[in-house]
Protein backbone atom coordinates (compact mmCIF):
# COMPACT_ATOMS: atom_id res chain seq x y z
CA UNK A 1 0.00 0.00 0.00
CA UNK A 2 2.84 2.36 0.86
CA UNK A 3 4.40 1.80 -2.59
CA UNK A 4 1.13 2.72 -4.39
CA UNK A 5 0.76 5.95 -2.40
CA UNK A 6 4.31 6.94 -3.21
CA UNK A 7 3.63 6.60 -6.95
CA UNK A 8 0.38 8.55 -6.84
CA UNK A 9 1.63 11.71 -5.07
CA UNK A 10 3.47 13.35 -7.99
CA UNK A 11 0.68 12.69 -10.51
CA UNK A 12 -1.75 15.21 -11.97
CA UNK A 13 -5.20 15.49 -10.31
CA UNK A 14 -6.76 13.52 -13.21
CA UNK A 15 -4.22 10.70 -12.88
CA UNK A 16 -4.61 10.74 -9.10
CA UNK A 17 -8.39 10.26 -9.43
CA UNK A 18 -7.82 7.34 -11.84
CA UNK A 19 -5.32 5.69 -9.48
CA UNK A 20 -7.73 6.17 -6.58
CA UNK A 21 -10.45 4.44 -8.64
CA UNK A 22 -8.13 1.54 -9.44
CA UNK A 23 -7.11 1.31 -5.78
CA UNK A 24 -10.74 1.11 -4.69
CA UNK A 25 -11.40 -1.50 -7.40
CA UNK A 26 -8.50 -3.64 -6.21
CA UNK A 27 -9.93 -3.56 -2.69
CA UNK A 28 -13.37 -4.60 -3.99
CA UNK A 29 -11.96 -7.67 -5.73
CA UNK A 30 -10.98 -9.10 -2.35
CA UNK A 31 -14.48 -8.63 -0.95
CA UNK A 32 -16.27 -11.18 -3.19
CA UNK A 33 -19.72 -10.91 -4.76
CA UNK A 34 -21.15 -9.01 -1.78
CA UNK A 35 -18.97 -5.92 -2.35
CA UNK A 36 -20.44 -2.45 -2.07
CA UNK A 37 -18.06 -0.49 -4.33
CA UNK A 38 -20.69 0.63 -6.86
CA UNK A 39 -19.13 -1.18 -9.84
CA UNK A 40 -21.97 -3.62 -10.48
CA UNK A 41 -22.92 -1.94 -13.75
CA UNK A 42 -19.55 -2.96 -15.19
CA UNK A 43 -19.85 -6.57 -14.04
CA UNK A 44 -19.83 -9.69 -16.21
CA UNK A 45 -22.87 -11.78 -17.13
CA UNK A 46 -21.81 -14.24 -14.42
CA UNK A 47 -21.80 -11.51 -11.77
CA UNK A 48 -25.22 -10.31 -12.95
CA UNK A 49 -26.60 -13.82 -12.60
CA UNK A 50 -25.32 -13.96 -9.00
CA UNK A 51 -27.63 -11.10 -8.02
CA UNK A 52 -30.70 -13.08 -9.02
CA UNK A 53 -32.07 -10.08 -10.92
CA UNK A 54 -33.62 -10.65 -14.40
CA UNK A 55 -31.56 -9.18 -17.25
CA UNK A 56 -33.06 -6.62 -19.62
CA UNK A 57 -33.07 -7.63 -23.30
CA UNK A 58 -31.47 -4.82 -25.28
CA UNK A 59 -32.83 -3.86 -28.69
CA UNK A 60 -30.85 -5.21 -31.63
CA UNK A 61 -28.81 -2.67 -33.55
CA UNK A 62 -29.16 -4.56 -36.83
CA UNK A 63 -32.73 -5.41 -37.82
CA UNK A 64 -34.57 -5.69 -41.12
CA UNK A 65 -35.63 -2.08 -40.56
CA UNK A 66 -32.02 -0.86 -40.19
CA UNK A 67 -30.45 -3.28 -42.70
CA UNK A 68 -28.83 -1.71 -45.76
CA UNK A 69 -31.75 -1.65 -48.27
CA UNK A 70 -29.38 -2.50 -51.12
CA UNK A 71 -28.60 -5.81 -49.44
CA UNK A 72 -32.32 -6.62 -49.28
CA UNK A 73 -32.59 -6.05 -53.03
CA UNK A 74 -29.85 -8.60 -53.82
CA UNK A 75 -31.03 -11.96 -55.15
CA UNK A 76 -28.88 -14.95 -56.14
CA UNK A 77 -30.99 -17.77 -57.54
CA UNK A 78 -28.17 -20.30 -57.93
CA UNK A 79 -27.98 -20.65 -54.14
CA UNK A 80 -31.50 -19.42 -53.43
CA UNK A 81 -34.69 -20.92 -51.93
CA UNK A 82 -34.69 -24.03 -54.11
CA UNK A 83 -31.21 -24.99 -52.86
CA UNK A 84 -32.18 -24.36 -49.22
CA UNK A 85 -35.15 -26.68 -49.76
CA UNK A 86 -32.86 -29.30 -51.36
CA UNK A 87 -30.55 -29.24 -48.34
CA UNK A 88 -33.56 -29.74 -46.06
CA UNK A 89 -34.70 -32.74 -48.13
CA UNK A 90 -31.16 -34.14 -48.07
CA UNK A 91 -31.02 -33.85 -44.26
CA UNK A 92 -34.32 -35.73 -43.95
CA UNK A 93 -32.96 -38.51 -46.15
CA UNK A 94 -29.81 -38.78 -44.03
CA UNK A 95 -31.96 -39.03 -40.89
CA UNK A 96 -33.86 -41.97 -42.35
CA UNK A 97 -36.85 -40.08 -43.69
CA UNK A 98 -38.93 -41.84 -46.34
CA UNK A 99 -38.84 -40.39 -49.85
CA UNK A 100 -39.62 -41.71 -53.32
CA UNK A 101 -35.92 -41.36 -54.11
CA UNK A 102 -32.64 -42.26 -52.44
CA UNK A 103 -30.54 -39.14 -53.11
CA UNK A 104 -30.77 -35.48 -54.02
CA UNK A 105 -29.14 -34.77 -57.38
CA UNK A 106 -27.88 -31.18 -57.29
CA UNK A 107 -27.78 -30.02 -60.89
CA UNK A 108 -28.22 -26.39 -59.88
CA UNK A 109 -24.62 -25.19 -59.86
CA UNK A 110 -21.50 -25.58 -61.98
CA UNK A 111 -19.44 -27.29 -59.28
CA UNK A 112 -17.60 -29.95 -61.27
CA UNK A 113 -15.79 -31.76 -58.46
CA UNK A 114 -18.91 -31.92 -56.31
CA UNK A 115 -20.53 -33.78 -59.23
CA UNK A 116 -17.72 -36.32 -59.38
CA UNK A 117 -15.22 -34.85 -61.86
CA UNK A 118 -11.67 -35.86 -60.94
CA UNK A 119 -9.00 -33.15 -60.49
CA UNK A 120 -6.34 -32.71 -63.16
CA UNK A 121 -3.27 -34.40 -61.67
CA UNK A 122 -0.72 -31.78 -62.74
CA UNK A 123 -2.71 -28.92 -61.19
CA UNK A 124 -2.89 -30.68 -57.84
CA UNK A 125 0.77 -31.73 -57.95
CA UNK A 126 2.03 -28.18 -58.40
CA UNK A 127 -0.29 -26.73 -55.75
CA UNK A 128 0.63 -29.53 -53.32
CA UNK A 129 4.33 -28.83 -53.83
CA UNK A 130 3.73 -25.12 -53.24
CA UNK A 131 1.78 -25.82 -50.05
CA UNK A 132 4.32 -28.34 -48.69
CA UNK A 133 7.75 -27.63 -50.20
CA UNK A 134 9.28 -30.62 -48.38
CA UNK A 135 7.67 -32.70 -51.15
CA UNK A 136 10.12 -31.17 -53.63
CA UNK A 137 12.55 -33.89 -52.50
CA UNK A 138 10.05 -36.67 -53.22
CA UNK A 139 10.56 -38.93 -56.23
CA UNK A 140 6.77 -39.23 -56.56
CA UNK A 141 6.51 -35.84 -58.27
CA UNK A 142 7.64 -35.13 -61.85
CA UNK A 143 10.38 -32.58 -62.52
CA UNK A 144 8.16 -30.19 -64.50
CA UNK A 145 5.74 -29.93 -61.56
CA UNK A 146 8.67 -29.24 -59.21
CA UNK A 147 10.09 -26.56 -61.51
CA UNK A 148 6.79 -24.70 -61.64
CA UNK A 149 6.33 -24.92 -57.88
CA UNK A 150 9.86 -23.63 -57.24
CA UNK A 151 9.30 -20.70 -59.59
CA UNK A 152 6.08 -19.73 -57.82
CA UNK A 153 7.60 -20.11 -54.35
CA UNK A 154 10.58 -17.92 -55.28
CA UNK A 155 8.09 -15.11 -55.95
CA UNK A 156 6.39 -15.55 -52.55
CA UNK A 157 7.50 -13.68 -49.44
CA UNK A 158 9.67 -16.01 -47.39
CA UNK A 159 9.22 -18.54 -50.23
CA UNK A 160 5.94 -19.53 -48.57
CA UNK A 161 2.46 -19.80 -50.03
CA UNK A 162 1.25 -18.52 -46.66
CA UNK A 163 2.59 -15.02 -47.26
CA UNK A 164 0.69 -12.13 -48.81
CA UNK A 165 1.37 -11.40 -52.45
CA UNK A 166 1.19 -8.01 -54.11
CA UNK A 167 -2.42 -6.83 -54.37
CA UNK A 168 -2.37 -7.38 -58.14
CA UNK A 169 -1.00 -10.91 -57.63
CA UNK A 170 2.35 -12.66 -57.98
CA UNK A 171 4.41 -11.17 -60.80
CA UNK A 172 5.48 -14.56 -62.18
CA UNK A 173 1.83 -15.68 -62.47
CA UNK A 174 0.78 -12.41 -64.11
CA UNK A 175 3.59 -12.85 -66.64
CA UNK A 176 2.45 -16.42 -67.34
CA UNK A 177 -1.14 -15.21 -67.83
CA UNK A 178 0.10 -12.59 -70.31
CA UNK A 179 2.05 -15.25 -72.24
CA UNK A 180 -1.05 -17.50 -72.27
CA UNK A 181 -3.27 -14.72 -73.64
CA UNK A 182 -0.70 -13.97 -76.37
CA UNK A 183 -0.62 -17.66 -77.39
CA UNK A 184 -4.41 -17.98 -77.22
CA UNK A 185 -4.89 -14.90 -79.41
CA UNK A 186 -2.27 -16.05 -81.94
CA UNK A 187 0.28 -13.35 -81.26
CA UNK A 188 -1.87 -10.42 -80.17
CA UNK A 189 0.39 -8.79 -77.56
CA UNK A 190 -0.54 -8.81 -73.87
CA UNK A 191 1.24 -6.56 -71.37
CA UNK A 192 1.58 -8.32 -68.01
CA UNK A 193 1.00 -5.05 -66.15
CA UNK A 194 -2.55 -5.08 -67.55
CA UNK A 195 -3.21 -8.44 -65.84
CA UNK A 196 -4.68 -8.60 -62.33
CA UNK A 197 -5.17 -11.82 -60.39
CA UNK A 198 -8.52 -12.11 -58.64
CA UNK A 199 -10.48 -14.25 -56.20
CA UNK A 200 -12.28 -16.10 -58.97
CA UNK A 201 -13.69 -14.18 -61.92
CA UNK A 202 -16.52 -12.82 -59.75
CA UNK A 203 -14.11 -10.73 -57.67
CA UNK A 204 -12.77 -9.02 -60.79
CA UNK A 205 -16.25 -8.42 -62.18
CA UNK A 206 -17.45 -6.80 -58.95
CA UNK A 207 -14.29 -4.68 -58.69
CA UNK A 208 -14.65 -3.26 -62.20
CA UNK A 209 -18.34 -2.52 -61.61
CA UNK A 210 -17.44 -0.64 -58.43
CA UNK A 211 -15.21 1.65 -60.49
CA UNK A 212 -17.91 2.26 -63.09
CA UNK A 213 -20.96 2.98 -60.95
CA UNK A 214 -21.65 6.62 -60.09
CA UNK A 215 -24.22 9.39 -60.45
CA UNK A 216 -27.74 10.14 -59.26
CA UNK A 217 -31.08 10.43 -61.01
CA UNK A 218 -30.78 10.40 -64.78
CA UNK A 219 -26.97 10.38 -64.47
CA UNK A 220 -26.94 7.05 -62.57
CA UNK A 221 -24.79 4.42 -64.25
CA UNK A 222 -26.71 1.94 -66.36
CA UNK A 223 -25.27 -1.54 -66.86
CA UNK A 224 -26.37 -3.55 -69.90
CA UNK A 225 -26.69 -7.27 -69.10
CA UNK A 226 -27.95 -10.17 -71.22
CA UNK A 227 -31.24 -11.82 -70.37
CA UNK A 228 -30.99 -14.63 -69.38
CA UNK A 229 -27.94 -13.68 -67.29
CA UNK A 230 -25.76 -15.06 -64.52
CA UNK A 231 -27.25 -13.66 -61.27
CA UNK A 232 -23.87 -12.30 -60.13
CA UNK A 233 -24.48 -9.35 -62.44
CA UNK A 234 -27.98 -8.43 -61.30
CA UNK A 235 -27.00 -8.96 -57.65
CA UNK A 236 -23.94 -6.70 -57.92
CA UNK A 237 -25.84 -4.03 -59.84
CA UNK A 238 -28.49 -3.99 -57.09
CA UNK A 239 -25.88 -3.85 -54.35
CA UNK A 240 -24.14 -0.89 -56.01
CA UNK A 241 -27.45 0.89 -56.71
CA UNK A 242 -26.82 1.04 -60.45
CA UNK A 243 -29.52 0.64 -63.11
CA UNK A 244 -30.26 -2.70 -64.76
CA UNK A 245 -30.48 -2.43 -68.56
CA UNK A 246 -31.76 -5.74 -69.86
CA UNK A 247 -31.14 -6.82 -73.44
CA UNK A 248 -32.73 -10.10 -74.51
CA UNK A 249 -30.87 -12.89 -76.26
CA UNK A 250 -32.67 -14.44 -79.23
CA UNK A 251 -33.92 -17.84 -78.04
CA UNK A 252 -35.37 -18.70 -81.45
CA UNK A 253 -31.89 -18.23 -82.95
CA UNK A 254 -29.97 -20.37 -80.44
CA UNK A 255 -29.62 -17.49 -77.96
CA UNK A 256 -27.73 -15.29 -80.40
CA UNK A 257 -26.99 -11.69 -79.51
CA UNK A 258 -29.00 -9.34 -81.72
CA UNK A 259 -27.42 -5.92 -82.29
CA UNK A 260 -30.85 -4.32 -82.89
CA UNK A 261 -31.94 -5.54 -79.46
CA UNK A 262 -28.82 -3.94 -77.96
CA UNK A 263 -29.73 -0.64 -79.61
CA UNK A 264 -33.34 -0.86 -78.40
CA UNK A 265 -32.27 -1.48 -74.81
CA UNK A 266 -29.69 1.32 -74.95
CA UNK A 267 -32.02 3.97 -76.36
CA UNK A 268 -34.80 3.08 -73.93
CA UNK A 269 -32.43 3.27 -70.95
CA UNK A 270 -30.97 6.65 -71.95
CA UNK A 271 -34.28 8.24 -71.02
CA UNK A 272 -33.74 7.53 -67.31
CA UNK A 273 -30.04 6.74 -66.74
CA UNK A 274 -26.59 6.98 -68.29
CA UNK A 275 -25.58 3.66 -69.91
CA UNK A 276 -21.84 3.15 -69.34
CA UNK A 277 -21.24 -0.59 -69.24
CA UNK A 278 -21.94 -3.50 -71.61
CA UNK A 279 -21.61 -7.01 -70.13
CA UNK A 280 -21.23 -10.08 -72.33
CA UNK A 281 -21.01 -13.74 -71.24
CA UNK A 282 -19.39 -15.90 -73.92
CA UNK A 283 -19.79 -18.86 -73.97
CA UNK A 284 -23.10 -18.19 -72.31
CA UNK A 285 -24.32 -18.89 -68.82
CA UNK A 286 -27.07 -20.07 -68.43
CA UNK A 287 -27.78 -20.38 -72.16
CA UNK A 288 -24.72 -22.26 -73.43
CA UNK A 289 -24.40 -20.34 -76.71
CA UNK A 290 -21.08 -19.45 -78.39
CA UNK A 291 -21.12 -16.07 -80.11
CA UNK A 292 -19.81 -15.80 -83.67
CA UNK A 293 -16.91 -13.56 -84.65
CA UNK A 294 -19.26 -11.38 -86.71
CA UNK A 295 -21.52 -10.90 -83.68
CA UNK A 296 -18.57 -9.89 -81.51
CA UNK A 297 -17.43 -7.37 -84.13
CA UNK A 298 -20.90 -5.80 -84.16
CA UNK A 299 -20.97 -5.62 -80.37
CA UNK A 300 -17.54 -3.96 -80.20
CA UNK A 301 -18.51 -1.47 -82.93
CA UNK A 302 -21.67 -0.65 -80.96
CA UNK A 303 -19.60 -0.14 -77.77
CA UNK A 304 -17.17 2.10 -79.67
CA UNK A 305 -19.96 4.27 -81.10
CA UNK A 306 -21.85 4.59 -77.82
CA UNK A 307 -18.75 5.00 -75.62
CA UNK A 308 -19.44 1.93 -73.47
CA UNK A 309 -17.00 0.06 -71.24
CA UNK A 310 -17.06 -3.63 -72.29
CA UNK A 311 -16.91 -6.44 -69.71
CA UNK A 312 -16.29 -9.82 -71.38
CA UNK A 313 -16.96 -12.81 -69.10
CA UNK A 314 -14.98 -15.56 -70.84
CA UNK A 315 -14.64 -18.14 -68.06
CA UNK A 316 -16.00 -20.93 -70.31
CA UNK A 317 -13.55 -20.30 -73.16
CA UNK A 318 -12.33 -23.93 -73.06
CA UNK A 319 -15.88 -25.32 -73.07
CA UNK A 320 -16.96 -25.35 -76.73
CA UNK A 321 -18.67 -28.50 -78.03
CA UNK A 322 -20.74 -27.90 -81.16
CA UNK A 323 -19.12 -28.40 -84.55
CA UNK A 324 -18.91 -25.11 -86.40
CA UNK A 325 -18.55 -23.17 -83.14
CA UNK A 326 -15.29 -21.58 -82.04
CA UNK A 327 -14.32 -19.37 -79.14
CA UNK A 328 -13.18 -15.89 -80.20
CA UNK A 329 -11.84 -13.65 -77.46
CA UNK A 330 -13.16 -10.10 -77.44
CA UNK A 331 -9.59 -8.84 -77.24
CA UNK A 332 -8.45 -10.66 -80.38
CA UNK A 333 -11.49 -9.52 -82.38
CA UNK A 334 -10.93 -5.96 -81.15
CA UNK A 335 -7.30 -6.12 -82.29
CA UNK A 336 -8.30 -7.38 -85.72
CA UNK A 337 -10.75 -4.48 -86.12
CA UNK A 338 -7.76 -2.13 -86.27
CA UNK A 339 -5.95 0.47 -84.11
CA UNK A 340 -8.92 2.85 -84.08
CA UNK A 341 -10.84 0.26 -82.05
CA UNK A 342 -8.01 -1.56 -80.27
CA UNK A 343 -6.50 1.63 -78.84
CA UNK A 344 -9.78 3.16 -77.72
CA UNK A 345 -12.42 0.67 -76.56
CA UNK A 346 -12.14 0.06 -72.82
CA UNK A 347 -12.28 -3.69 -72.24
CA UNK A 348 -11.98 -5.94 -69.20
CA UNK A 349 -11.99 -9.69 -69.81
CA UNK A 350 -12.22 -12.39 -67.14
CA UNK A 351 -11.14 -16.01 -66.70
CA UNK A 352 -11.19 -18.45 -63.78
CA UNK A 353 -9.84 -21.72 -62.37
CA UNK A 354 -13.42 -22.75 -61.58
CA UNK A 355 -14.61 -23.73 -65.04
CA UNK A 356 -12.98 -25.02 -68.22
CA UNK A 357 -11.60 -28.55 -67.90
CA UNK A 358 -10.18 -28.09 -64.38
CA UNK A 359 -13.31 -27.28 -62.35
CA UNK A 360 -11.20 -26.04 -59.43
CA UNK A 361 -13.94 -23.87 -57.90
CA UNK A 362 -12.68 -24.04 -54.32
CA UNK A 363 -9.27 -22.51 -55.04
CA UNK A 364 -10.99 -19.23 -56.00
CA UNK A 365 -8.38 -18.36 -58.62
CA UNK A 366 -8.95 -16.01 -61.53
CA UNK A 367 -7.62 -13.11 -63.54
CA UNK A 368 -8.75 -10.08 -65.48
CA UNK A 369 -7.00 -8.23 -68.29
CA UNK A 370 -7.86 -4.52 -68.51
CA UNK A 371 -7.27 -2.53 -71.71
CA UNK A 372 -7.32 1.22 -72.38
CA UNK A 373 -8.10 2.26 -68.82
CA UNK A 374 -7.29 5.88 -67.95
CA UNK A 375 -3.96 5.86 -66.01
CA UNK A 376 -5.39 7.83 -63.11
CA UNK A 377 -8.36 5.46 -62.88
CA UNK A 378 -5.95 2.55 -63.08
CA UNK A 379 -4.24 3.90 -59.95
CA UNK A 380 -7.64 3.88 -58.24
CA UNK A 381 -8.14 0.26 -59.35
CA UNK A 382 -4.85 -0.73 -57.71
CA UNK A 383 -5.91 1.11 -54.55
CA UNK A 384 -9.23 -0.73 -54.49
CA UNK A 385 -7.49 -4.07 -54.95
CA UNK A 386 -5.07 -3.27 -52.13
CA UNK A 387 -7.97 -2.95 -49.67
CA UNK A 388 -8.56 -6.70 -49.86
CA UNK A 389 -4.79 -7.30 -49.54
CA UNK A 390 -4.45 -10.04 -52.18
CA UNK A 391 -6.33 -12.95 -53.76
CA UNK A 392 -5.68 -16.43 -52.29
CA UNK A 393 -2.11 -17.35 -53.17
CA UNK A 394 -3.02 -21.03 -53.55
CA UNK A 395 -5.61 -19.94 -56.13
CA UNK A 396 -2.94 -17.91 -57.90
CA UNK A 397 -0.76 -21.04 -58.06
CA UNK A 398 -3.64 -23.04 -59.55
CA UNK A 399 -4.28 -20.28 -62.10
CA UNK A 400 -0.62 -20.41 -63.09
CA UNK A 401 -0.81 -24.12 -63.91
CA UNK A 402 -3.90 -23.59 -66.06
CA UNK A 403 -2.20 -20.90 -68.16
CA UNK A 404 1.20 -22.64 -68.07
CA UNK A 405 0.43 -26.36 -68.59
CA UNK A 406 3.03 -29.03 -69.43
CA UNK A 407 4.69 -28.63 -72.81
CA UNK A 408 5.13 -31.42 -75.32
CA UNK A 409 8.74 -32.17 -74.33
CA UNK A 410 7.96 -32.35 -70.58
CA UNK A 411 7.27 -35.56 -68.59
CA UNK A 412 3.71 -34.63 -67.50
CA UNK A 413 2.49 -33.71 -70.98
CA UNK A 414 0.99 -37.07 -71.96
CA UNK A 415 -1.01 -37.59 -68.79
CA UNK A 416 -2.13 -33.94 -68.66
CA UNK A 417 -3.32 -34.01 -72.29
CA UNK A 418 -5.16 -37.29 -71.76
CA UNK A 419 -6.98 -36.02 -68.66
CA UNK A 420 -7.90 -32.68 -70.25
CA UNK A 421 -9.22 -34.36 -73.40
CA UNK A 422 -11.23 -36.86 -71.35
CA UNK A 423 -13.00 -34.10 -69.39
CA UNK A 424 -13.85 -32.02 -72.48
CA UNK A 425 -14.95 -35.07 -74.52
CA UNK A 426 -17.23 -36.18 -71.68
CA UNK A 427 -18.76 -32.70 -71.44
CA UNK A 428 -19.34 -32.63 -75.22
CA UNK A 429 -21.07 -36.03 -75.02
CA UNK A 430 -23.26 -34.90 -72.12
CA UNK A 431 -24.15 -31.66 -73.93
CA UNK A 432 -25.48 -33.67 -76.90
CA UNK A 433 -27.22 -36.19 -74.61
CA UNK A 434 -29.02 -33.44 -72.70
CA UNK A 435 -30.25 -31.69 -75.82
CA UNK A 436 -31.42 -34.94 -77.44
CA UNK A 437 -33.38 -36.27 -74.46
CA UNK A 438 -34.99 -32.97 -73.48
CA UNK A 439 -36.20 -32.42 -77.04
CA UNK A 440 -38.12 -35.70 -76.93
CA UNK A 441 -40.29 -34.36 -74.09
CA UNK A 442 -43.63 -32.85 -75.17
CA UNK A 443 -43.94 -29.28 -73.95
CA UNK A 444 -40.18 -28.80 -73.65
CA UNK A 445 -37.66 -27.28 -76.07
CA UNK A 446 -33.90 -27.16 -75.59
CA UNK A 447 -31.49 -25.26 -77.80
CA UNK A 448 -28.16 -26.92 -78.62
CA UNK A 449 -25.69 -26.69 -75.75
CA UNK A 450 -22.89 -25.21 -77.84
CA UNK A 451 -20.61 -24.43 -74.89
CA UNK A 452 -20.26 -23.78 -71.15
CA UNK A 453 -21.88 -26.45 -68.95
CA UNK A 454 -25.61 -25.72 -68.73
CA UNK A 455 -28.88 -26.30 -70.54
CA UNK A 456 -31.66 -23.71 -70.35
CA UNK A 457 -34.75 -25.35 -71.89
CA UNK A 458 -38.10 -23.64 -72.26
CA UNK A 459 -40.97 -25.50 -70.60
CA UNK A 460 -44.71 -25.29 -71.14
CA UNK A 461 -46.60 -24.64 -67.88
CA UNK A 462 -50.40 -25.10 -68.02
CA UNK A 463 -52.67 -22.19 -66.99
CA UNK A 464 -53.90 -24.04 -63.90
CA UNK A 465 -50.32 -24.40 -62.63
CA UNK A 466 -49.72 -20.70 -63.29
CA UNK A 467 -52.82 -19.84 -61.27
CA UNK A 468 -51.67 -22.05 -58.38
CA UNK A 469 -48.26 -20.41 -58.42
CA UNK A 470 -49.86 -16.97 -58.31
CA UNK A 471 -51.97 -18.00 -55.33
CA UNK A 472 -48.77 -19.10 -53.56
CA UNK A 473 -46.93 -15.89 -54.58
CA UNK A 474 -44.17 -17.80 -56.37
CA UNK A 475 -43.06 -17.79 -59.99
CA UNK A 476 -44.59 -20.61 -62.07
CA UNK A 477 -41.19 -22.12 -62.87
CA UNK A 478 -40.31 -21.98 -59.16
CA UNK A 479 -43.46 -24.03 -58.43
CA UNK A 480 -42.33 -26.45 -61.15
CA UNK A 481 -38.83 -26.81 -59.69
CA UNK A 482 -40.11 -27.22 -56.13
CA UNK A 483 -42.46 -30.01 -57.18
CA UNK A 484 -39.67 -31.63 -59.19
CA UNK A 485 -37.43 -31.60 -56.11
CA UNK A 486 -40.12 -33.00 -53.80
CA UNK A 487 -41.10 -35.81 -56.18
CA UNK A 488 -37.75 -36.82 -57.69
CA UNK A 489 -34.94 -35.32 -55.59
CA UNK A 490 -33.64 -33.35 -58.60
CA UNK A 491 -32.52 -29.80 -57.79
CA UNK A 492 -32.68 -27.35 -60.71
CA UNK A 493 -32.87 -23.54 -60.76
CA UNK A 494 -36.00 -21.82 -62.15
CA UNK A 495 -35.46 -19.62 -65.18
CA UNK A 496 -37.02 -16.67 -63.36
CA UNK A 497 -33.80 -16.47 -61.31
CA UNK A 498 -31.85 -15.64 -64.49
CA UNK A 499 -34.40 -13.51 -66.31
CA UNK A 500 -36.54 -14.51 -69.28
CA UNK A 501 -39.03 -12.98 -71.66
CA UNK A 502 -42.40 -12.39 -70.04
CA UNK A 503 -44.74 -15.31 -70.53
CA UNK A 504 -41.98 -17.88 -71.06
CA UNK A 505 -40.67 -20.33 -68.47
CA UNK A 506 -37.38 -22.17 -68.22
CA UNK A 507 -35.04 -23.93 -65.84
CA UNK A 508 -31.25 -24.16 -65.75
CA UNK A 509 -29.48 -27.46 -65.19
CA UNK A 510 -25.81 -28.40 -65.31
CA UNK A 511 -24.52 -31.14 -67.59
CA UNK A 512 -21.85 -32.06 -65.01
CA UNK A 513 -23.20 -35.34 -63.54
CA UNK A 514 -21.64 -38.54 -64.86
CA UNK A 515 -23.27 -39.84 -68.09
CA UNK A 516 -24.99 -42.59 -66.10
CA UNK A 517 -26.38 -40.24 -63.46
CA UNK A 518 -27.24 -37.62 -66.10
CA UNK A 519 -29.27 -40.19 -68.04
CA UNK A 520 -31.17 -41.10 -64.86
CA UNK A 521 -31.75 -37.40 -64.14
CA UNK A 522 -33.04 -36.65 -67.64
CA UNK A 523 -35.39 -39.66 -67.70
CA UNK A 524 -36.78 -38.79 -64.26
CA UNK A 525 -37.24 -35.22 -65.44
CA UNK A 526 -39.11 -36.44 -68.54
CA UNK A 527 -41.45 -38.61 -66.46
CA UNK A 528 -42.09 -35.79 -64.00
CA UNK A 529 -42.84 -33.28 -66.76
CA UNK A 530 -45.47 -35.56 -68.29
CA UNK A 531 -47.10 -36.09 -64.87
CA UNK A 532 -47.01 -32.34 -64.24
CA UNK A 533 -48.76 -31.58 -67.52
CA UNK A 534 -51.38 -34.24 -66.87
CA UNK A 535 -52.00 -33.06 -63.30
CA UNK A 536 -52.62 -29.45 -64.37
CA UNK A 537 -54.34 -30.10 -67.69
CA UNK A 538 -57.90 -28.73 -67.87
CA UNK A 539 -59.39 -31.59 -69.86
CA UNK A 540 -56.21 -33.48 -70.68
CA UNK A 541 -56.15 -32.68 -74.41
CA UNK A 542 -53.17 -33.53 -76.60
CA UNK A 543 -50.16 -31.70 -75.17
CA UNK A 544 -49.24 -28.55 -77.07
CA UNK A 545 -45.63 -27.46 -77.58
CA UNK A 546 -46.56 -23.80 -77.87
CA UNK A 547 -45.05 -21.44 -75.36
CA UNK A 548 -47.15 -19.13 -73.20
CA UNK A 549 -46.39 -16.32 -75.63
CA UNK A 550 -48.20 -18.19 -78.38
CA UNK A 551 -45.02 -18.79 -80.38
CA UNK A 552 -44.65 -22.34 -81.60
CA UNK A 553 -41.64 -24.01 -79.99
CA UNK A 554 -39.31 -25.67 -82.46
CA UNK A 555 -39.33 -29.42 -81.93
CA UNK A 556 -37.13 -31.91 -83.76
CA UNK A 557 -38.75 -33.72 -86.67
Amino acid sequence: MHRLKTIVRPCSPRTERLCSYLWQHSRCETQGPGDRCGLKRFSTAEATADTGQPTRMREKTLTMATLNPRVKSVEYAVRGPIVIKAEDVERRLQQGGKQAFTEVIKANIGDAHAMGQQPITFVRQVVALCCFPELLHSLAFPDDAKQRAQRILQDCGGQSLGSYSASQGLECVRRDVADYITRRDEGVPCEWNNVYLTTGASDGIMTILKLLVSGQGTSRTGVMIPIPQYPLYSATISELNAVHINYYLDEANCWALDIEELQRAYLTAKQHCQPRVLCIINPGNPTGQVQSKKCIEEVLHFAYEENLFVMADEVYQDNVYSSGCQFHSFKKVLYEMGPQYFNNVELASFHSTSKGYTGECGFRGGYMEVLNMDPQVNAQLVKLLSVRLCPPVSGQAAMDVIVNPPEEHEPSYAQFTKEKRAVLDALAHKARLTEQILNTVPGMKCNPVQGAMYAFPQIFIPPRAIQEAQSLSVAPDMLYCLKLLEETGICLVPGSGFGQREGTYHFRMTILPSPEKLTVLLNKLKEFHLRFLEEYSESRPEISTESQTGEKSQQPD
